[in-house]
Order: C-alpha cells, then sequence, then structure tokens
C-alpha cells in the first residue's frame, strides 16, 4: 500500500488531526471500529482517542474482515497515509482459512524438503494421525474436498477404523463441523447436502482431518488452548505470544463411542457451542488459564515433560507463521492478533487445529473480561511507537517495559542484527536467539 495521502482528504493533514501550528498540543487519534465490545472501547477512550465513523479520518480502525477486505480492494481506490494503523492483514486468510493454512503448510515442508533444510527431516515410521516429519508434524493429517476426495479414500482405506473431522472452510465458532467413522456416512452427506458436494456445482470447500482420538483429558474432559498470538509484521516476521492463554473445557465427558459421534458437547470446545449445553457453568465458563494448566501438568507428568510440550507449542505457532510468511502482504499499515486452537494429545504432543483472524472478545466471564482488557491493552502498547501516535515509519521493535503479557516469539529483524554487528537493541534479544 502506498503511504501517500488518501485520495479524498483535500486539506492537509495537520488540519486534519488537530495538529496546532506552533506544535505544542498532542496529536489527536481518531478511532473507529466494526466491534461494539467495551474491552476496545475502553483501552481506546482511556488513552483520550476520539471515535469517528469509517467515513472519517481515522488513525486507527479495529475493524471485521469484511471492511477490512474492502478498504485493501483494489475497487476502493483508498490510499492509506502514515499515520493509520488497522487490525488486519490484507490476505490473512492465508492463515486463517483452514484449507489455505494446510496448504500453507504443505507447501513450507516441501520447500524445506527440496532446499535439504534438516528441518525436514523425515522419521522412517508414520506418526499415527500425523505425517513422516519429525519436526514438522503439528498439523493432522487433511485434506482439502471435493478437490482431495480419491486422495481421502486412499488414506481412510488404510486405517477404515479411524475417525475424521469435517469442517466447512470459510465458517467458525463450530458451524457445520461433523464427525464420521465410515465412508458411507460422507457419501450419504454429499447426496444430502443442500449444494452437491461437487467441484462443478458446489462452491464451498471442507477440510476433513484425522481426529486426534486420543486427546489429553482433564477430569475425564476434552479442551483445548486458545493462545493469542500478535504479528506486526511478516517480512521480517516479527510475532509475540499472550501468556494469558486458557483451556476451553467440554461440558460432558469425554465419550468415542459410536452413539456420541454426533453428540458435538463431547468433542467441541468451542464456547459458542458448549454455552448452551445443560452442564454450562456461568461462573468459570468451562475455562482454565494456561499458568493452572502448566502446574497441573508438572504436577502429573513432571517439569521436564511439561517444559518440552510448551517448547513444542512455540515451535509450532513460528512455524506455521514462517510458512505464511513469503504468501501474506506485509503492509506496515497492518498488526493481527491471531486465536490460535491447539489440542494437546495424551502423548502430550500438541496439534494445530486452526487459526482465528478475528477471535472472540466477547467476555463470558468476569476473568474474561479482565484477560481481554488486558490483552488489547498490551496489543496496543506493542504496536504504537513510544509517543503513542501510529506511525508506519516506525521499526516495530518496542521496548521490553511495552510487552506487558506478551513474550517475543520471533524478530528475525533483530536476528539478523545479531548475526552481524552488535545493535543498540540488544537487551530484547533473549528470546529470539533460538530461532536465529
Amino acid at each position: 500500500m502506498s503511504t501517500s495521502e488518501p485520495k479524498r482528504v483535500s486539506t492537509n493533514l495537520a488540519t486534519i488531526y488537530g495538529r496546532i501550528a506552533a506544535g505544542h498540543e498532542r496529536m489527536k487519534i481518531c478511532f473507529c471500529t466494526d466491534l461494539d465490545k467495551s474491552v476496545l472501547i475502553n483501552n481506546f477512550e482511556k488513552r483520550g482517542w476520539v471515535q469517528v465513523s469509517a467515513d472519517d479520518d481515522w488513525n486507527f480502525y479495529w475493524a471485521g474482515t469484511g471492511t477490512c477486505r474492502n478498504i485493501f480492494s483494489v475497487d476502493s481506490g483508498y490510499r492509506m497515509h502514515d499515520n493509520q494503523l488497522i487490525n488486519h492483514f490484507p490476505n490473512h486468510y492465508e492463515l486463517s482459512r483452514k484449507d489455505l493454512l494446510v496448504k500453507n503448510i504443505k507447501r513450507y515442508r516441501k520447500d524445506l524438503e527440496r532446499d535439504g533444510n534438516p528441518l525436514a527431516e523425515k522419521t522412517e515410521v508414520n506418526i499415527p494421525g500425523g505425517s513422516k516429519y519429525l519436526y514438522l508434524d503439528f498439523i493432522p493429517v487433511t485434506f482439502v474436498l471435493p478437490a482431495d476426495y480419491n486422495m481421502f479414500v486412499e488414506e481412510y482405506r488404510k486405517n477404515p477404523q479411524s475417525t475424521w473431522i469435517m469442517k466447512p472452510c470459510g465458517k467458525s465458532q463450530g458451524a457445520g463441523i461433523f464427525l464420521i467413522n465410515k465412508l458411507s456416512k460422507l457419501k450419504r452427506w454429499s447426496r444430502e447436502a443442500k449444494t452437491s458436494f461437487h467441484p462443478q456445482i458446489g462452491k464451498e470447500s471442507y477440510v476433513i482431518s484425522r481426529y486426534i482420538e486420543n486427546p489429553l483429558l482433564i477430569g475425564g474432559k476434552k479442551f483445548d488452548l486458545r493462545l493469542y498470538v500478535l504479528v506486526t509484521s511478516f517480512r521480517p516476521l516479527k510475532a509475540y505470544l499472550f501468556r494469558l492463554g486458557f483451556c476451553r473445557f467440554c461440558t460432558v465427558k469425554y465419550d468415542t463411542s459410536v452413539t456420541e459421534l454426533d453428540n458435538m458437547y463431547v468433542h467441541l470446545t468451542n464456547v459458542s457451542v458448549q454455552k448452551h449445553g445443560g452442564e454450562y457453568n456461568n461462573h468459570h465458563g468451562g475455562k482454565w488459564s494456561v499458568q493452572n494448566l502448566r502446574l497441573f501438568l508438572e504436577g502429573t507428568r513432571g517439569k521436564e515433560v511439561t517444559d518440552k510440550l510448551f517448547g513444542s507449542i512455540t515451535w509450532l505457532i513460528v512455524h506455521s507463521l514462517k510458512a505464511v510468511s513469503s504468501v501474506m502482504a506485509s503492509d506496515r499499515h497492518c498488526f493481527e492478533c491471531y486465536g490460535y486452537d491447539i489440542i494437546i494429545d495424551n502423548t502430550l504432543k500438541p496439534w494445530l487445529v486452526e487459526v482465528n483472524a478475528s477471535p472472540s472478545l466477547t467476555s463470558t466471564t468476569a476473568n474474561d473480561r479482565i484477560l481481554k482488557y488486558k490483552l488489547i491493552d498490551n496489543i496496543l502498547n506493542i504496536v504504537l511507537p513510544p509517543d503513542g501516535i501510529p506511525d508506519v515509519r516506525w521499526n516495530k521493535i518496542p521496548s521490553p517495559d511495552m510487552l506487558g503479557n506478551f513474550d517475543l516469539l520471533i524478530d528475525e529483524e533483530i536476528a539478523a542484527q545479531d548475526e552481524g554487528a552488535p545493535s543498540n537493541n540488544g537487551k530484547n534479544r533473549s528470546n529470539n536467539n533460538r530461532w536465529k
């Protein structure tokens, strides 16, 4: 994107943004948002920002993905200027659409393999439910339907007792998901689907993944992890992990019997699904902090394997981001907070289930509200320059005291400086060395 003035602005920026000619008054920050969420509005207003409509001139836009698509479309002719930031990358769907995520990870592994990179090393034995990659096996075996139907059938017949999970590529919050354990069920669904399951007719594609039948259970219940990952740049890659993630539990005890195959309260951890169950608890919302999970695992499995698990989760996140970094439009006006959904199996192996471009900011409990308020506050501290005024010319290297509850996952710019001459930003480097 160009960093010149928006086309529709006829006056100069100093007039628009309330700068006094003498330059002694702080710039007025105007924000816009599609979401009427208190955790957003309260954070913006606490900073003295002023809310404006989408048609006005804004500095900071917390937008829905549809709005972002419109702003970046060629047809809109909109050009952002240096003092504007928005909370999505133009083609965020390369990471957040289920079919594209799988495609990009598969391509990333093949590229590394072709280059002879040791990261793409394979095992002699096929890992149950996974691939033959020793280090990059973090998504379940997955196919995109209808395009990969024949490949899926071939894989299914190797282990006809296995269970698979079907998900529509473009939906979220558990919509349209179901499990199958017989090929006949998939064929029946294909016949009964409103749009025929046929590449020439039905446009909606699905992913079908090997279902993780051995999830780690706590209290007999299945859960997944929701982790927040902030990306401020894809080239160079700059990403941060929010410490205050949480587990989302099913309300019904896990049961692999055929009779419970269609019971989504057993299999899907989405709060949007579970909150409708009779066993849902409004006080804790079926959630448990990552810190509590870590303490539980250290007490039951030991510190060494727990540390290894959390290291594997970090590894998984970094390489999923690297897998899309070459295809992502890394516009300097953009940042994005992704919601990573990860399932841990009973061998303490993490699996990436999906990545959300618009993780929910709805607060289901008091603790939820506090957590999400901190999340937004910390994001703003990282994406804004030290003076708090949006500016794409800033190098996007925040000082350590601005990270709050975020930990640096990777910063390729700092890593490059590490490899060269000593840098003034050396104090930022400690968490990054292993990702060089």
